[in-house]
């Protein structure tokens, strides 16, 4: 990254230099001779010379390439061994450029790419170190090839008015008339149009009479850039014959006439018959293609009706599976409730078992002697049968918890497969409604080129 105060250096630098050439190029009032005239056609690359005095390296010198009818008038800047483009004019961007090999001899020649009418001007080459400068007027020119046409025929007098007429010129050029041996006729006045473009399109008329070889030549030229482009016309005898007052001449062009008009008139007709026969070619033609589509339509339609059908079936089995799944569902939910009271009620009975032994426990233990032997032994065996049947409500109450664990999975897996086949009916209803639209646009394209025929069956009736 180049530091801040080396950019504002280098800024100041450059300012600096266009100052000192502002400076030096409104201060100077040296005599120089006349620019030396460069020529180019639009579109070329040329060189604009400028050549030191003393030829000596001149990398490191400061020169301007410019125009004083610019704003700016930088066409280019070369500074301490590079180019300056801060002020350079926008229309020499990337256009104007210098050759460093040629600096080392002291050669300041500008190399312009892709010249255009808008470059026309004098330039200036100037080194303020050796305060010497050199001019240079740079011509730009377009050309174009003139077209010759027959403007007029007096017959009367034999003569004939040619015109001459040639699109896209700079600078303004000027049109000559020649006849065969080359010499120059007189013709009428220029006609001059300037277009939006800055080109030019002149044209000119002359009037000729018979001569020997019957050839004439227009010439457009520019001097200026040394352009010239010409064209040639021959003029046949006849153009120059005067007409005849003979009888037999007027009737043979009346008969010609004749039947020049009757063979248009076959000809018209000829050409209405073969239209006709075109436009029913065409009408045959599209009613055998509406025919074609409209029998494709009539074979899609059957299957259409087909598919929906299928469809309704199967959306009604659906249907029919939906509600058995839901009363399974709701059985289900029935059954485990039921289960579910059972298994509490067991579990109540086992409490009650367990606290009848714990009682009778408790009054074997509180009584001493013989006499509670017998009722120990009674207790003891009721022990025996509340402990069994607290097993039996314990492998009861296993049933129970394995039989609500088997009903829980089966209403699970029918709550899933509930879900699942009503998505795969929302599918299918979507799909009876996309065949039904589609029906709906087959029977609508059908009944339309129905019509379409029957309207061009009755046309062709009428």
């Amino acid at each position: 990254m180049i530091p801040i105060k080396d950019v504002r250096v280098r800024t100041v630098s450059v300012l600096a230099v266009f100052l000192l050439l502002k400076h030096f190029c409104e201060g100077q009032s040296q005599e120089v001779g006349p620019p030396q005239p460069v020529m180019a056609m639009v579109g070329d690359d040329i060189v604009l010379p400028c050549q030191l005095e003393t030829p000596v390296d001149a990398v490191s010198m400061t020169m301007e390439w410019g125009r004083p009818d610019l704003d700016p008038r930088f066409v280019y800047v070369w500074h301490d061994g590079q180019e300056l483009l801060v002020e350079q004019n926008k229309a020499y961007k990337g256009r104007a450029s210098l050759s460093i090999n040629k600096l080392k001899h002291g050669d300041l020649s500008l190399t312009l790419s892709k010249v255009n009418i808008s470059d026309n001007g004098i330039y200036r080459c100037y080194i303020p170190k050796l305060s010497e400068e050199h001019l240079v007027e740079l011509l730009v020119g377009v050309a174009s090839s003139p077209s010759i046409s027959l403007s007029g025929l007096d017959r009367n007098k034999g003569l004939v008015v040619l015109k001459c007429n040639s699109t896209g010129w700079y600078p303004e050029p000027e049109v000559l008339w020649l006849d065969g041996e080359g010499n120059l006729l007189s013709a009428g006045p220029t006609e001059t149009v300037r277009g939006p473009d800055d080109l030019y399109t002149v044209s000119s008329r002359v009037t000729v009479e018979k001569r020997h070889s019957n050839s004439f030549t227009c010439r457009v030229q520019q001097n200026h850039i040394n352009q010239t482009r010409e064209t040639h016309i021959h003029v046949p005898d006849d153009f120059f014959m005067a007409p005849s007052s003979c009888t037999p001449c007027i009737a043979i062009s009346v008969l010609l006439g004749l039947m020049f008009s009757v063979a248009v008139v076959l000809w018209v007709w000829k050409w209405r018959q073969s239209k006709i026969e075109t436009k029913k070619h065409n009408k045959k033609n599209n009613e055998e293609k509406e025919l074609k589509k409209k029998e494709d339509l009539d074979k899609i339609l059957p299957k259409l009706n087909e598919e929906l059908q299928n469809k309704d079936e199967e959306q009604n089995d659906m249907t029919k599976i939906i509600e058995i799944l839901k009363e399974v569902s709701d059985k289900l939910v029935k059954q485990k409730e039921q289960l579910t009271v059972q298994q509490q009620k067991a579990e109540k009975l086992m409490e009650e078992n367990e606290k009848k032994v714990k009682s009778v426990e408790k009054e074997i233990t509180e009584k001493e002697g013989d006499k509670t032997v017998n009722r120990a032994q009674g207790y003891l065996k009721l022990k025996e049968i509340i402990q069994e049947a607290n097993w039996n409500l314990e492998e009861r109450k296993k049933e129970h918890q394995q039989l609500n664990m088997t009903t829980e999975n089966l209403m699970k897996r029918t709550v899933d497969e509930l879900r699942r086949i009503s998505e795969k009916k929302e599918q299918v209803e979507r799909h009876i409604q996309q065949i039904k639209k589609q029906k709906e646009e087959t029977e609508r394209q059908r009944e339309e080129i129905q019509r379409k025929l029957q309207s061009e069956t009755t046309k062709l009736v009428n």
